[in-house]
C-alpha cells in the first residue's frame, strides 16, 4: 500500500474512506417544578409572608399578594424552580414552619 494513498482497507476487507462523522448532542432544558403554598386556619400571616421574603426572594408587596391568594384560594405559587432547587425550597420551608411551631405546607410538583 502507497503512503500516499488517502483509502484504507477496512476491517472488512472493503475500501474505507476516512469519514469522520460527529454527533450531536442535543441538551435539553430541565423540568421546571412549582413550588405551591398551601392554605391552613393555623399559621399566621405575617408568618407566610417572611417565608416567602426569606426563602423565595419576595418583595413584602409581592409577598403580601401571595400571602392573600394563598388565604382566599387555599393554595399559592411561589416560584418555578428546577427539581433540585424545589426540592430544597420545600425543605426549607417545611423545617421552618416545623421549628416555628406552625402547620404550614410546602408542596412541588412539575408544570
Amino acid at each position: 500500500m502507497n503512503m500516499a494513498d488517502d483509502t484504507r482497507q477496512g476491517d472488512d476487507g472493503g475500501v474505507s474512506t476516512g469519514i469522520i462523522t460527529r454527533t450531536r448532542t442535543k441538551t435539553k432544558k430541565p423540568s421546571l417544578y412549582k413550588v405551591l403554598l398551601l392554605n391552613d386556619d393555623y399559621t399566621p400571616m405575617e408568618f407566610v409572608v417572611h417565608v416567602l421574603e426569606r426563602f423565595f426572594n419576595k418583595g413584602r408587596e409581592d409577598a403580601a399578594r401571595i400571602m392573600m391568594h394563598v388565604h382566599q384560594h387555599g393554595v399559592g405559587l411561589c416560584g418555578l424552580y428546577t427539581y433540585e432547587v424545589a426540592e430544597t425550597k420545600v425543605t426549607q420551608v417545611m423545617d421552618y414552619a416545623r421549628q416555628n411551631q406552625h402547620p404550614l405546607q410546602c408542596t412541588m410538583e412539575k408544570e
